[in-house]
């Protein structure tokens, strides 16, 4: 599963949180119409806070179902006391036991539905990898044994790889988990995208390497921690807890999550909006030359992911570069007729809404660059040791670059240098209200300028 396509369970807390709340205020208005709503409606609070308080949104690894709903008739059993002395505190002549118990079963039978359906959901994406982290480890040592023996126990992380400068010191695995290499191969290995964090396990004394290890690494997109050396189980287990909280901090998740709604909703109305342009546009590169509709690209995506990227084809079909060997100049001869007006309008990038429904890219974000592509007689990635700090986030139909002026080919390292300069300026800035503003400048800043090559 790749990094961009994980979930934090936090954020299925909050959502189940939001639905039991939900279904517990529907059974109880239900039954309020019907008896005094006090000793009702103070029961539904009491399960909903009380749910909290026993902790039946954590979904503890490997805690079986029953045990899980241990919590929830603990939180029911709570509620029904307490509704219980509000009636009689209130008027007990207006208790209706029949009334009672057909408000506590129905609102068992609600709360028990819905969380064991709750459960599963958690317990299939464990076991599918949508919210369990992967991290690689860098260092063969001692500490990698322990940080792996820790994964094993709680399972709340996946180790799938370890690297290891040391060739010579380095087995042919660690407990299991496969030794793939040393840092350089690390940096270029197709492991990479499904890699949530990248963890150092060399001692905390080796002060030095660390130091080398941390420069040689800066390059990556993923994160990277350093893992110190504990004394026990329990502190180590504690301390691989503090890194599963890097891999999906709070806010980082709320943000992600708010970005990809803004996404999912923009998209498809787009999508509904273009389509009559989209067809016509289809027709008019049919009718002008032969070849494909589409034009499909790799490019690099979240985390240095290959994502094949969908675009109407402006160049004629026997000279179209799939690799961006060759990068787009003025009245450059591949071009169509079509191709030229499309390409001046953005028209071409339309089917990358596609590629933003399948979550691969973002409505903002760095624009996705070819992988290979070349400046010159130099492939771009090697004119700035930051170029993939732009990978930590999905790459986007338009971005802050792009309402800058930084449009078109990257033909120079000082275009280069600059571009990567602005994706990693949105990156550090993004929000969703900079994502709206960019949204709403992109159509005046492409149409208004007229001199960039695209």
């Amino acid at each position: 599963m790749p990094a961009r396509a994980r979930v934090q369970a936090q954020s299925l807390a909050r959502l189940f949180k939001l639905l039991d709340a939900i279904g517990v205020l529907l059974v109880c208005a239900m039954v309020s119409t019907v008896t005094a709503p006090a000793p009702i409606l103070t029961g539904a609070l009491v399960m909903v806070v009380g749910l909290n308080t026993l902790d039946a949104y954590a979904f503890a690894h490997r805690e079986p179902l029953s045990r899980h709903l241990l919590r929830v008739i603990g939180a029911l059993v709570l509620a029904a006391l307490v509704a219980l002395f509000v009636a009689l505190a209130l008027d007990p002549s207006r208790s209706d036991p029949a009334v009672a118990l057909g408000w506590l079963g129905a609102l068992a039978l609600a709360v028990t539905i819905l969380h064991v359906l709750w459960w599963r959901v958690i317990a299939r994406g464990r076991d599918n990898g949508r919210l369990t982290p992967n991290i690689i480890i860098v260092g063969a040592t001692a500490n990698a044994t322990h940080l792996i023996a820790a994964a094993h126990r709680s399972g709340v992380v996946n180790v799938i790889g370890v690297f290891e400068d040391r060739g010579d010191r380095a087995p042919a695995d660690l407990m299991g988990v496969p030794v793939l290499g040393d840092t350089t191969a690390l940096i270029g290995h197709r492991i990479m995208p499904y890699v949530d964090r990248v963890v150092i396990a060399v001692t905390g004394a080796a002060r030095a390497r660390v130091h080398t290890l941390v420069e040689r690494l800066e390059v990556l997109p993923n994160p990277i921690s350093l893992f110190i050396e504990q004394d026990d189980e329990a502190a180590r287990d504690a301390a691989l807890s503090r890194i599963i909280d890097l891999c999906g901090a709070a806010a980082d998740d709320q943000r992600a999550l708010a970005k990809r709604a803004q996404d999912v909703i923009m998209a498809t109305v787009g999508l509904v909006i273009a389509l009559p342009v989209m067809l016509a546009t289809a027709i008019a590169i049919r009718l002008d030359s032969p070849g494909p509709v589409f034009f499909r690209q790799r490019r690099h995506g979240f985390n240095n992911e290959q994502i094949l990227v969908w675009k109407f084809r402006s160049m004629r079909h026997e000279a179209a570069d799939a690799t961006a060997r060759r990068q787009v100049t003025a009245d450059d001869d591949r071009i169509t007729r079509v191709g030229r007006f499309i390409r001046k309008t953005s028209l071409d990038e339309l089917p990358q809404l596609i590629n933003v429904l399948k979550g691969e890219m973002s409505m903002v974000g760095p624009r996705p660059h070819a992988i290979g592509m070349m400046t010159g007689e130099v492939e771009s990635a090697q004119l700035v040791a930051q170029y993939a700090h732009r990978h930590r986030m999905k790459p986007g139909i338009t971005g802050w670059a792009a309402i800058q002026g930084s449009r078109g080919p990257v033909d120079t390292p000082e275009l280069v240098r600059t571009r990567v300069a602005l994706d990693i300026e949105y990156i550090e800035r993004q929000s969703f209200w900079l994502d709206l503003y960019i949204i709403a400048m992109t159509i005046p800043v492409l149409l208004g300028d007229r001199s960039a090559v695209r």
